[in-house]
């Protein structure tokens, strides 16, 4: 019933920029944290940034601290990934997560999107 979708991913040169965006829906009560993760070819998926329900408390990978920025839009059910200076290394399927409670019931599960492709590339 919940579904999350994300966007914005697509291939981009080294230093640019990509903002991703990952938009919830469904029978939705209230939607705690949220956050982006990553997962490239042959590796595991990995924590990229999480955002609070207040959308003051954030956290980054190490290796994103700095060129990437996560944001959301309670009205929109919708959080945000800027991701800035982008590097080769940043290839990967970008996942959105959200802990959600729905209307059925009052226990907070997390839910995934199917990811967007972002592709870092001269």
């Amino acid at each position: 019933q919940v579904q999350l979708v994300e966007s914005g991913g697509g291939l981009v040169q080294p230093g640019g920029s990509l903002r991703l965006s990952c938009a919830a829906s469904g029978s939705i009560r209230d939607i705690n944290s949220m956050g982006w993760y990553r997962q490239a070819p042959g590796k595991q998926r990995e924590l990229v940034a999480t955002i609070s329900r207040s959308g003051t408390t954030n956290a980054y990978a190490d290796s994103v601290k700095g060129r990437f920025t996560i944001s959301r839009d309670n009205a929109k059910n919708t959080v945000y990934l800027q991701m800035n200076s982008l590097k080769p290394e940043d290839t990967a399927v970008y996942y959105c997560k959200a802990g959600i409670t729905t209307v059925g019931r009052l226990v907070e599960l997390p839910y995934w999107g199917q990811g967007t492709q972002v592709t870092v590339s001269s």
